[in-house]
């Protein structure tokens, strides 16, 4: 099978369905052939956009024995049915963060694709920016030195781009709002540089967007390691931000969504601007996933990372709910 394209199918064919699709079309050796959601009119429009056939039902796909994995954009607390039918079938998953709305459902997920012996690979394309994997080699080579500390922040504006009842804003879809929606990023990526967070401290606002769900979040998370990070996440400000900065006895890195990539040593004085070209993260995921079917391997990130990472998440909402600091371990054991 090592030269053989990898023919995909997209469910639920939301706007991210179309990002994942657009990162399809730019990666070798696969390809969406197919699609389904309940809306007639978005299969119609889906298929028309990436030349690609309509299923009438999402059986009819995994009845199709030349579609090989399916790109699974359902709402979160469908993860665990849809791959569940799509791996029963013998279908490969790729899934698209959170891995679910409870680390218990996650690790279910990961469990059911193990035992059917189809890669699940889970969208955390962040990591992959060049950028980042820069900084991740400097450490590994040692060259930050003892890492003692980190601070990210996401925000983003979805006050104009707010959908009234979209399962993305409400408490049932989503539960613990935006650092559940857009917190995942980090904390992966934070977790790739600094090691696994051990313990959580959490707090929740709801203070522009209507309805019923945190729009902004922050969290103060302990490492293995003893170094601690910091994340905040918000859907509230104006204008759209990402900030990751990473500190190290040796050395640090700086990075904003606006200003790039900053690299400061011990003993200077000003920190040196970094160039990196722009990746294309989501073709590189989508290429990985294709290779991973073809050549029987490891995804990058798998089910049982984003259970793990889902934990950190779960562990925030439950410290800023209960007001106390919330162990990683409680959460993996109560599956909460």
């Amino acid at each position: 099978m090592s030269s053989d394209t990898i023919r995909v199918a997209s469910l639920g064919l939301g706007w991210w369905s179309d990002v994942l699709a657009e990162g399809v079309t730019n990666a070798k050796g696969i390809e969406v052939v197919s699609c389904f959601t309940r809306s007639e009119d978005k299969r119609k429009a889906f298929a028309e956009k990436f030349d690609c056939a309509s299923a009438e039902s999402y059986e009819e796909l995994l009845a199709d024995d030349s579609i090989d994995a399916i790109i699974n954009t359902t709402p979160n607390n469908i993860h665990l049915e849809t791959t569940k039918q799509a791996a029963e079938a013998g279908k490969h998953v790729f899934l698209d963060k959170p891995i679910a709305n409870s680390v218990g459902e996650g690790m279910e997920i990961a469990k059911i694709c193990r035992a059917a012996k189809v890669k699940l690979s889970i969208g955390f394309q962040r990591r992959r920016e060049n950028h980042f994997r820069w900084v991740q080699q400097e450490i590994q080579a040692g060259r930050f030195g003892q890492i003692v500390q980190a601070e990210a922040n996401i925000s983003r504006d979805r006050l104009g781009a707010f959908e009234p009842g979209h399962w993305r804003y409400t408490a049932e879809g989503m539960p613990g709002g935006v650092m559940l929606q857009i917190g995942p990023h980090y904390v992966d990526v934070l977790e790739m540089l600094m090691g696994p967070i051990v313990e959580v401290s959490g707090m929740l606002s709801q203070l522009v967007l209507p309805g019923d769900n945190p729009d902004v979040a922050g969290l103060v998370m302990k490492h293995e390691n003893g170094a601690i990070s910091t994340l905040n996440a918000g859907y509230a400000s104006a204008g759209e931000n990402y900030v990751m900065n990473i500190y190290g006895k040796d050395a640090s890195a700086l990075y904003s969504l606006h200003s790039g990539m900053y690299h400061v040593k011990r003993g200077e004085q000003e920190p040196v601007k970094m160039e990196f070209e722009a990746n294309d993260t989501i073709a590189e995921q989508m290429a990985e996933f294709g290779d991973c079917i073809r050549n029987d391997s490891e995804p990058e990130v798998g089910g049982e990372w984003a259970a793990r990472s889902l934990a950190v998440i779960r562990a925030g909402v439950k410290s800023a709910n209960e007001k106390r600091y919330v162990s990683i371990d409680e959460i993996m054991a109560s599956g909460e």
